[in-house]
């Protein structure tokens, strides 16, 4: 199968799997819409028919959907981003040669002195003879040795075509030095080879002088190798082809040892190849040449053949003769000598890579194609001439390789090649027959892709890969396989040499080999983003653009060309300056719009990266951005804002924040330019859609919302603070006496940012400001009123009024805007200002942004603050005075007095050096009622520990040391979307996680026991009689919510401070205890659970509409923050009482309260999928999910009233009730009631009576409990045992079932001490057994009930 089939199969079947779950997770299938069988507003009984009777399978109460388990949920701060982008350091430093170098210059000195036998040589008979394969006896010797000198710079000639050379033969010192000198000169930092042959000329010397000749021929005289040395310098390679060579080369290496010690730097690249050690003899058997280590060098087919032919069954029938006839050329493939010559280098090459470390395999056989060939060669050479009891040596020595079994392959090919040869030679015509050899070899990588690992030994077959040409589509794609591995297996293919191929075979028309090639760029990208510049450099960019821009592709391969390209652009001009004249730009935008607006969008992970493709195209390249605007690029990428995937949505925020220029020094006086104004009604445009958008649901969408914004923020701030100074000026002490603060702009539940453009503009007369301004803008007006023209004076702001419920209690922000003076690099602005309201717009969001529940987005928009020049004055709650400060805050003295700060910038005041600590001093005394329901005041220093986010990272903001000339673009906040992004690539995508069975097994045997104990606890009494366990929390405040886990025994707590305890009940010990936040704002409203059948997550539900999402909260200290979002972003919430339910089914999370509406978030897509108005005078007191039917909730209400809801019917509203009249009192609690019926609920006032009501018959309950007298203070109703629980204010429990029995009754503690069970404030059934866990508010005792025969296990 090709890769790009196996690619698709993969993710279709992902994406199918994935897609089966929700319908998986619809229970109750068989019946009805809910619409056709739930009365909407009272209307008519409607017919039961037998299938009503019918009860479905209990699978239906086991949902299958997982929410919040994507990557993106692991995090995605600076650290994890950096860690998953593309690296220019690391492993990528290993495989690319650091510097690229030639041999530029080949000294030949031969010392033959043919017919003259030196002194210390003792031949035999017959004896090895030929030099160069020419018997030097068969021609005169003057003839013979110029015949010699030329073949032996032909055969060189063949690796390195492009030296120059230089030949001397039996020459004098002098020559020799005239040699070196002048192929040092013309070298000059290139590589001389100097290959000496003194087959002429006694033995080296004990102190490594070789030997040449006096000018009349009648003495030897020695050379000694340092002068050799001192004339070549350095890069150089010898080869010594002498008996005792060892000899040269031990001199040489003291020498270069003597040399490091004393300068270390002539010994820095020298390399050497001799023939044999220092007490060896060249071989004399007429079965040699007589240079047989040259031959090996230069002619290794020719040797090895011969060689080969010898000891091979076809020694006796074939002429060695044939050897020298072999057909064809060496670089040909498809002829028999070109064959032979590829499967010898890819042998050899294998050879190497498996046996060498990997740093010397660079160097030896990567950096220098002649160097390359010289080695390959002298492995030929060690085999063959260890046959001969000689021993080639080599400095940097190589360990042994003349009996790796790869050797083996290359036997055979040569006895397939030989059998051959009589035929071909016979007849020239005779078609080619290729040798089995790469396809053996392909077959064996293929075996090791299936079992092997990074833990295992490497594929020894990977250099081969490279080199199968015939076989190339099949090679690429077994390649491509290994790659998938993962980054190690990226570096291993790198080292062996894979770029230059890959890069090349982008020139290629063929078809077949696009997909696997795009596949191929995107893992070797995935790790080294320095390839960018070689892919530009060779016109690589264009294939790909033509890859993305052509249809035939599957989207997500089409994604991978988009990703290569957004590294190829990616801080590399060049690479972007290519890429915009070549389309780039509109060939993203058109794959970004649909065909037909009716159909479907694309691939989500193709629209991601054809958005951050754009983004960093765009980042910092103001002529892209320009061109991108004149494009109509912001109107189609803000379609994309409300994609479902909250990878895209981030990813288009990107996208349109890099087309927001953050302004420079050169568009200040550009005052006449009308492009540059119609690029800022651009950049306008787009920041109001990003405004839209900042309380989405996924902190990662609201990290970039942030971090664009911040972009904004930069280009403007100079227009952003002159609307500050316009609208928030010093007021009278008459007006400051009725304001608490402007805090609740910065409270995450108190308006929608649109709120500013569509309320009202008439002034409040009870606002007065929290902020003293000065500024530079002289035009300042001095009656002390607010503008009546400010967007910010609107009734959709004024929360923060006396009128307000929540104003005196819930305001602990206070806002100051810094004086304006000069911002260092800091004070670049638009050339022209614009409509001031996006302005004011701006502040309130980044002031919301600022308390984001999510750590990081808290930081940045606490940064984005400063860059502006607005600075928060924290302020402690007094409502929580009795709890410690948290980190970020710090405790001003007590004192009378409370002043609004006025300095000028941090930023100056530091030059640029972030140690400065200081406090913003205090101006005037202010008179003693700015005090009015604020305890004390907090103000900021402007430390970097002060300023980290809360999760405890230090602030890379903060960690700027740039100069003040250019600091406002390095302290900017950095997005992490696309590095985190190219995370995804760097993983496997062609094969299945082994994690996914193991979770399968995992949630297989959670279903069968949860079937266990929903089948025992439906048959048992459910009488809660005995308590098995009593738990002290030590909270404060008592316990607010109570959770039994379903799998452990396991009870999760938490109080009103929003304090989490975590208890083993079995083993009464303490698991885990941890802080929601570390914010100032504390009120707990309820504990769910997440994904209880998997890895269960942890919601953690805040009174002001905030949610946190937990992991690994049973790990002591090892809790992580998932996700966390504002619930009710953009709607008043005056009591602070949101409430919520979850329902797994659906993925759905329901909140609402002190408001008009219910919100229902979606957690997969993570943002809202439906508003609903609760069309009621009050507001939502009690939330219920139901656990059969998607989309289905009910609702109790303040004013007693009951309703049932459906998302998926036109008018949401399916039923109304008001059971508890005439009693007024709020609804504390409702429920579904247990069992597979949807249609009947249970509902308890704080009256103390429980209602039951059927849907289906009237609005009248059919029956009614009177639990408590006035003080029912909590309801439980469990999920599959037919069992209610209430307890009271007067520390009373009562079970109940669902007839109105009185099951139990609990109002002491039996077991423990006596104590009293305390005002119960929460109760919760386990999901699936007989037990009851109750909250006390005024002891914080958690206690936990089950029947009788309960055993502890």
């Amino acid at each position: 199968m090709a890769l790009g089939d196996l690619m698709a199969s993969r993710l279709v079947h992902s994406s199918s799997s994935s897609s089966a779950a929700p319908s998986a997770a619809l229970p109750n299938h068989h019946t009805n819409h809910v619409d056709e069988q739930l009365p909407v507003e009272n209307g008519p009984e409607p017919r039961r028919d037998a299938a009503d009777e019918e009860s479905p399978s209990p699978v239906a109460y086991l949902p299958q959907v997982v929410v919040l388990c994507e990557q993106r949920h692991e995090g995605f701060d600076e650290a994890a981003a950096a860690a998953a982008g593309p690296s220019t350091s690391g492993l990528v430093s290993k495989w690319r040669p650091k510097d690229r170098m030639k041999t530029g210059c080949v000294a030949l000195v031969l010392c033959l002195n043919i017919s003259v036998d030196p002194p210390d040589v003792i031949k035999i008979s017959p004896c090895a003879r030929k030099e160069c394969w020419i018997d030097p006896f068969s021609m005169a010797p003057p003839k013979a040795l110029e015949t010699i000198g030329k073949t032996l710079h032909s055969q060189y000639e063949r690796w390195q075509p492009k030296a120059r050379y230089k030949l001397q033969l039996d020459p004098t010192v002098d020559e020799v030095k005239k040699l070196c000198n002048t192929c040092r000169k013309f070298a000059r930092t290139e590589r001389v080879l100097f290959h000496y042959n003194g087959h002429g000329v006694p033995k080296p010397t004990a102190n490594g002088e070789i030997w040449v000749f006096n000018k009349s021929y009648t003495q030897y005289i020695p050379l000694p190798i340092t002068d050799l040395d001192s004339w070549l310098k350095t890069p150089s390679i010898y080869v010594f082809d002498c008996s005792a060579a060892g000899m040269i080369v031990k001199a040489f290496l003291e020498r270069l040892d003597w040399s490091s010690s004393s300068s270390g730097s002539s010994s820095k690249d020298c390399i050497l190849l001799a023939a044999c050690e220092a007490h060896q003899t060249l071989p004399q058997s007429a079965e040699f040449p007589a240079d047989v280590f040259t031959a090996c060098l230069t002619t290794p087919i020719k040797m090895a053949l011969h060689w080969f032919c010898k000891r091979s069954l076809l020694r006796g029938s074939m002429e060695h003769n044939l050897i020298d006839q072999i057909p064809g050329r060496q670089n040909d493939r498809k002829t028999l000598l070109g064959e032979l010559n590829w499967i010898f280098t890819a042998i050899t090459d294998t050879i190497a890579w498996n046996v060498l470390p990997h740093d010397l395999f660079q160097r030896l056989f990567r950096q220098d194609l002649l160097v390359a060939s010289l080695f390959r060669n002298f492995l030929l050479a060690e085999r063959i001439m260890r046959s001969a009891n000689c021993s080639p040596i080599s400095y940097p020595l190589l360990p042994p390789t003349h009996q790796h079994h790869m050797w083996d392959a290359w036997d055979m090919a040569a006895e397939i090649c030989l059998s051959k040869l009589p035929q071909l030679i016979a007849d020239p015509n005779a078609e080619f027959q290729p040798s089995p050899f790469f396809t053996e070899q392909l077959t064996a990588f293929e075996v090791w892709l299936d079992h092997g690992s990074e833990n295992k030994k490497p594929p020894e077959q990977l250099p081969i890969v490279l080199l199968s040409q015939s076989h190339r589509f099949r090679a690429l794609v077994l390649l491509g396989r290994f790659l998938d591995m993962g980054p190690w297996a990226v570096d291993l293919a790198l080292s062996v040499g894979i770029f230059p191929y890959v890069l090349k075979l982008l020139q290629t028309s063929a078809m077949e080999l696009h997909q696997i090639l795009v596949f191929i760029w995107t893992k070797i990208l995935s790790l080294d983003k320095s390839c960018q510049v070689d892919l530009v450099k060779d016109g690589g960019h264009a294939y790909f653009i033509r890859f993305l821009d052509s249809l035939d592709a599957y989207p997500e391969q089409r994604a991978m060309a988009a990703f290569v390209l957004a590294v190829i652009v990616d801080g590399h001009r060049i690479g972007q300056e290519a890429c915009v004249n070549a389309g780039l730009i509109d060939v993203c935008l058109r794959h970004l719009q649909p065909e037909n607006p009716n159909d479907a969008q694309t691939e989500p992970l193709l629209l991601q990266w054809l958005c951050l493709c754009l983004g960093k195209l765009w980042e910092d390249f103001p002529e892209a951005q320009l061109l991108g605007l004149q494009s109509n690029a912001p109107e189609i990428v803000i379609c994309l804002l409300s994609e479902p995937q909250p990878e895209v949505r981030a990813s288009a925020v990107f996208a349109l924040g890099n087309l927001v220029d953050i302004g420079s020094p050169s568009l200040n006086g550009a005052d006449d330019d009308s492009d540059d104004d119609e690029k800022v009604r651009a950049e306008i445009n787009v920041v109001r859609s990003l405004l839209q958008i900042s309380s989405d649901g996924s902190p990662l969408v609201r990290s970039e919302v942030a971090v664009a914004l911040t972009r904004f923020a930069m280009g403007h701030n100079k227009h952003i603070k002159s609307v500050a100074a316009e609208y928030w000026k010093p007021q009278t002490n008459s007006l400051l006496k009725s304001l608490p603060s402007l805090a609740n702009i910065n409270s995450s539940n108190v308006y929608s940012p649109s709120s500013f453009i569509q309320g009202s503009r008439q002034p409040a007369p009870h606002i007065g400001p929290v902020l003293r301004v000065g500024s530079d803008n002289s035009a300042t007006g001095r009656d002390g009123r607010i503008s009546t023209s400010s967007p910010i004076a609107t009734n959709s702001i004024m929360h923060g009024s006396p009128q307000s419920d929540d104003s005196s209690q819930h305001s602990d922000s206070g806002i100051l805007l810094r004086k304006n003076s000069s911002n260092g690099g800091l004070n670049y602005t638009r050339s022209r200002p614009v409509d001031n309201g996006i302005y004011s717009q701006f502040i309130a969001t980044m002031c919301n942004v600022a308390k984001d529940p999510y750590p990081r987005i808290a930081s940045i928009g606490r940064r984005a603050l400063s860059l502006i020049g607005v600075e928060q004055v924290v302020m402690r709650n007094s409502r929580l005075s009795s709890g410690g400060a948290h980190p970020g805050e710090t405790s001003a003295p007590p004192s009378s007095n409370f002043g609004m700060a006025r300095s000028s910038s941090w930023f100056d005041m530091n030059s640029g050096n972030f140690s400065m600590a200081f406090r913003t001093p205090p101006v005037s005394p202010p008179q003693h009622d700015y005090l009015t329901g604020l305890r004390r005041v907090c103000s900021m220093e402007f430390r970097p520990h002060l300023l980290n986010s809360p999760d405890g990272l230090a602030d890379p903001l903060l960690s700027s040391s740039a100069a003040p000339s250019n600091m406002g673009l390095d302290i900017l906040p950095q997005s992490t979307i696309y590095r985190w992004s190219c995370g995804h690539f760097s993983r496997p995508l062609l094969t299945g996680s082994d994690d996914n069975e193991e979770a399968n097994a995992r949630r297989e045997e959670r279903e069968r026991i949860a079937m266990d104990c929903i089948a025992k606890c439906q048959r048992s009494s459910c009488k809660m009689t005995s308590q098995i366990a009593s738990w002290d929390t030590r909270f404060e405040l008592g316990t607010k919510a109570s959770l039994l886990l379903p799998f452990s025994p396991i009870v999760v707590a938490a109080d009103e401070n929003e304090q989490i305890r975590v208890w083993n009940y079995d083993d009464a010990l303490p698991v885990n205890t941890f802080e929601n936040h570390k914010l100032s704002d504390r009120g707990l409203s309820k504990l769910l659970l997440i994904n209880e059948l998997d890895d269960s997550l942890l919601l953690v539900g805040s009174s002001d509409g905030n949610v946190r999402i937990w992991r690994n909260y049973t790990q002591k200290g090892g809790q992580k923050l998932v996700t966390a979002f504002s619930s009710v972003q953009g709607y008043r919430s005056a009591c602070r009482s949101i409430v919520f339910d979850w329902q797994q089914q659906s993925g759905y999370l329901y909140a609402s309260g002190d408001m008009s509406s219910i919100i229902v978030w979606d957690l997969d897509k993570e943002q809202v999928v439906n508003t609903i108005q609760s069309t009621a005078d009050s507001s939502i007191s009690a939330l219920s999910a139901s656990q059969v039917r998607c989309g289905q909730f009910a609702a109790g209400f303040v004013d007693a009233s009951v309703r049932i809801f459906d998302v998926r019917t036109p008018d949401r509203l399916v039923y109304t009730a008001r059971p508890h009249a005439p009693r007024s009192e709020k609804v504390v609690g409702i429920g579904f009631q247990p069992g597979f019926d949807p249609y009947k609920i249970v509902s308890a006032s704080q009256a103390g009576d429980i209602q039951f009501l059927d849907v289906r018959r009237t609005s009248e309950p059919y029956l009614t409990i009177e639990a408590h007298r006035g003080s029912l203070t909590a309801l439980a109703v469990h999920r599959h045992a037919p069992v209610i629980a209430s307890g009271s204010a007067k520390q009373m429990i009562k079970v109940f079932s669902l007839e109105g029995e009185q099951l139990t009754i609990i109002r002491y503690q039996p077991s423990f001490m006596g104590q009293r069970i305390g005002s119960v404030n929460c109760l919760s059934f386990h999901p699936y057994k007989s037990l009851l866990a109750a909250g006390a508010g005024d002891n914080a005792l958690v206690s936990i009930y089950a029947e009788d025969n309960y055993q502890i296990r």
